[in-house]
């Protein structure tokens, strides 16, 4: 199994993409969850009011994806599904692309308009700067201030990565993680004596 996933940097610059007189112009956004999505979708069509359609696909998650589609008045799966074959193209997740479209006058054609979004979505992926992330699971650990030196000395040797800390009677910490290492570093505190894994 592995930790790693693709996701962007920050939001692409506005491409845009041309076919007979109709503009399309393609943004690609980082997207955590649906409420984020959402916004930037509402923000491209107050800015874009005048815009015939704002047609868009995001997908959220790592391990069981969720994704949406979206044609916004074009006829059925000709914007929204081939904006997120890109996405399933460039394998990339918490993504979020939208193509706003202003009509030229001429009429494209099912086949022309999939063309066109699948086009304006590739071109807005290749003007994002794409990222490897890894996946980190949190957990907490309690102990008291005698067993600081174990605790930090097992921070150290696997790389961990403090959260947060709190340090009143006992001393708490909320540690990250690699997924995939995970349970070896839990099993290493639960053995360790004095420190207490919350699980």
């Amino acid at each position: 199994m592995s930790d790693q996933y693709k996701t962007l940097l920050k939001p692409s610059k506005e491409i845009l993409f041309k076919e007979r007189n109709s503009k399309f112009y393609g943004y690609a956004f980082p997207v955590e969850n649906e409420t984020q999505a959402k916004k930037f979708i509402e923000d491209l069509r107050k800015r874009n009011s005048k815009a015939n359609h704002v047609c868009f696909a995001w997908q959220l998650g790592i391990e069981n994806p969720s994704f949406r589609v979206h044609d916004d008045g074009e006829p059925n799966n000709s914007a929204g599904s081939p904006i997120y074959g890109q996405i399933q193209s460039f394998e990339i997740t918490n993504v979020l692309i939208a193509v706003v479209r202003y009509f030229g006058g001429t009429k494209l054609g099912v086949g022309g308009l999939i063309q066109a979004y699948r086009t304006t979505a590739q071109l807005a992926l290749e003007n994002s700067i794409i990222v490897e992330r890894t996946q980190e699971e949190y957990f907490s650990i309690t102990f008291q201030y005698a067993a600081m030196n174990s605790v930090m000395r097992i921070i150290k040797k696997y790389k961990l990565k403090i959260v947060s800390q709190s340090t009143d009677v006992a001393c708490n910490y909320v540690l990250a993680v690699r997924k995939t290492a995970a349970e070896n570093i839990k099993s290493i505190f639960r053995n360790a004596m004095d420190i207490k894994l919350n699980d």
